[in-house]
């Protein structure tokens, strides 16, 4: 006489196993994934602004930035009045075409009708320390 022999307590019988686990593979390909974003779409750089520039000189040098940095004239920085404190800027200068990287540190211009000020060095390297006011365009990078 042959006899089967007995489960252990609590084993699940392997056809019901199979289906369970085919049951559970169906259904996480079912599951929704994150559409793929376009690359066009992800991260876009925000379109540049025209707007006028001036520079703040020697007379700030040594105080305090809202970054907490300490203003030096012959760095290459900037303030701006709603840009995060960090923000890489690229500004041009439309009336020669030079550009210059500079870093936002600071807050401002308090002028209405200015969009950045330039630090000294800055200033210089677009060329416009001789009118001191410029238009230009700001590329956030």
């Amino acid at each position: 006489m042959r006899t089967e022999p007995k489960r252990a307590g609590g084993a699940i019988p392997r056809p019901f196993l199979f289906a369970l686990v085919a049951l559970f593979s169906v259904g996480v390909s079912f599951v929704e994934t994150p559409a793929r974003a376009d690359i066009a779409s992800v991260d876009e750089y925000p379109e540049p602004t025209m707007g006028r520039a001036s520079f703040y000189g020697p007379g700030f040098a040594g105080r305090k930035t809202a970054s907490g940095a300490i203003f030096r004239p012959e760095e290459l920085t900037a303030a701006h009045r709603s840009l995060p404190l960090g923000t890489r800027v690229r500004v041009t200068n439309l009336s020669n075409g030079q550009s210059v990287l500079v870093t936002i540190n600071d807050r401002g211009p308090y002028i209405r009708g200015r969009h950045i000020d330039l630090s000294v060095a800055a200033a210089r390297a677009i060329g416009m320390l001789n009118r001191g006011v410029a238009q230009v365009v700001i590329d956030i990078l």
